[in-house]
């Protein structure tokens, strides 16, 4: 009976321990985004996912047929939600200027391209709600970057060059790395967290 159990506990640590190895990165980056920490200084963006993924693992045996990515990224969310509070004032990061609301929106909704209505549900707020949000923190993070030409420098006429296509009407979660490119080409370039 010992050994039968200590063999599901080596394996379970073993399949745990590759999937913190895969994801692990792409999550701290999601926590250090939403805490709003620059590079290299992610104190409390490691504690974050460290409790999210201690409730991972809790869980690792149970949940069979459903992604950990996804719980742990969900997990995460709720973490940071219940403890908003206490990334009120970020330290220089990506998404610093946002308020803890919009950065989990954001997050979300562009970085890991979760649908609105699937983040209206684990946030509690109608869809409309996380629009909103989303579109403003948005407008807030392109109002704080430079415009640049095509050749990476800014215009001399500040006004960017037409490309011919209308503005879209929402940000699709292709545009999350695009975003954060041009976040990290403004005055505050080198203290965000890299994409």
């Amino acid at each position: 009976m010992r050994e039968r159990r200590a063999a599901r506990d080596g394996r379970r640590a073993r399949e745990f321990e590759v999937f913190v190895a895969g994801a692990g990165g792409r999550l701290l980056h999601a926590a250090a985004l939403l805490t709003g920490e620059p590079t290299g200084d992610t104190e409390a963006a490691e504690r974050l996912l460290t409790a999210a993924l201690a409730r991972t693992y809790a869980r690792w045996d149970r949940l069979r047929g459903e992604d950990p990515y996804d719980h742990t990224r969900r997990t995460l969310a709720a973490l940071f939600a219940h403890r908003g509070h206490r990334y009120r004032h970020p330290r220089g990061g990506l998404l610093a200027r946002l308020t803890p609301q919009e950065r989990l929106v954001l997050v979300l909704r562009l970085y890991e391209g979760v649908a609105e209505e699937q983040t209206a549900a684990a946030l509690g707020l109608p869809v409309e709600r996380v629009r909103a949000i989303c579109t403003r923190a948005v407008t807030a993070m392109r109002s704080a970057a430079p415009r640049r030409s095509a050749y990476g420098t800014p215009p001399s006429t500040g006004t960017p060059p037409s490309t011919g296509t209308p503005p879209s009407t929402g940000t699709p979660p292709s545009k999350a790395r695009r975003m954060a490119t041009e976040a990290g080409t403004g005055a505050g370039a080198g203290t965000g967290v890299a994409p």
